[in-house]
C-alpha cells in the first residue's frame, strides 16, 4: 500500500465510516484513489458523492452515488447550485496554496453541518525539505504555509471546530465543526521568534553551552 491510501485508510476513512448518509464534497479528483473510496462508502452506508476537478474525470466511476463537476473549485456559484446546502464532509485536495484552501474553507465553511468535518490534505512540508527523499520547494513552501494558515484560523476558532494533524506522509489536517456559527475573522498568529526577547534567550543560552 502506498502512503496516500495508508493516509486516506488509517486517518480519513474511519471516520468517514461512522456517518450515515453522508453527503460529501470532494475537491481534486485526479487519478480517482480517493474518490473510489470515497464511492466505497456512500454504497454502504447509503451517502452521495460531490466530486469537482478542472480536468473531465467523469471516467473515473460511473456510481449513481456520484456526481462528477467539471470545474474549478473555486466556481461557487456554480458549483453550489448542484450540491445540497449541508454536506457532512468536505475533502480538499486540489490546489495546494495556502490562499487558494483559506479560500475554499471561508466559503465552504458555513456548508459543513454541525459535527461534520473537513479534511484538508498536504500540510506537512517535512518530507520536502532540501535533505529528504521528496526534495521539492514548491511543495515544502506551501504546504507550511498551509499549516501554518489552519493555526492562525484555529486560534480565533476554538469554540467553533476542533482541529487535529497527522503528520504521516505529507499529512492531514482533520477539522470537525463543533457550532453552526460563521468563523471569526483571523490574522497571521504574532508570534514572538523573531523578537529581542527571543533573540536574547537564544544568546543566553549559546554562552552557557560555550
Amino acid at each position: 500500500m502506498d502512503n496516500y491510501n495508508y493516509k486516506l485508510d488509517n486517518y480519513l476513512f474511519p471516520i468517514v465510516k461512522k456517518i450515515d448518509n453522508p453527503i460529501i464534497l470532494e475537491l481534486g479528483v485526479q487519478n480517482g484513489r480517493s474518490t473510489k473510496k470515497f464511492l466505497d462508502v456512500c454504497n454502504k452506508n447509503n451517502g452521495k458523492l460531490f466530486s469537482v476537478d478542472i480536468d473531465d474525470c467523469s471516467s473515473v466511476s460511473n456510481s449513481q452515488n456520484w456526481t462528477f463537476i467539471h470545474s474549478r473549485d473555486d466556481n461557487f456559484s456554480h458549483i453550489k447550485k448542484i450540491i445540497p446546502n449541508e454536506i457532512d464532509i468536505l475533502f480538499i485536495d486540489s490546489l495546494h496554496e495556502a490562499q487558494h484552501v483559506e479560500k475554499l474553507i471561508k466559503k465552504y465553511y458555513p456548508l459543513i453541518k454541525n459535527g461534520g468535518y473537513i479534511f484538508v490534505d498536504d500540510i506537512s512540508h517535512l518530507p520536502y525539505l532540501k535533505n529528504k527523499g521528496r526534495n521539492n520547494f514548491y511543495c515544502e513552501i506551501n504546504n507550511k504555509e498551509t499549516f501554518e494558515l489552519l493555526l492562525a484560523i484555529y486560534s480565533e476558532n476554538t469554540e467553533n471546530f476542533e482541529l487535529n494533524f497527522s503528520f504521516y506522509s505529507s499529512g492531514l489536517a482533520i477539522i470537525k465543526k463543533k457550532t453552526n456559527s460563521d468563523l471569526i475573522n483571523y490574522k497571521e498568529l504574532d508570534i514572538r521568534v523573531f523578537s529581542l526577547k527571543n533573540f536574547l534567550r537564544k544568546l543566553w543560552r549559546k554562552l552557557k553551552k560555550d
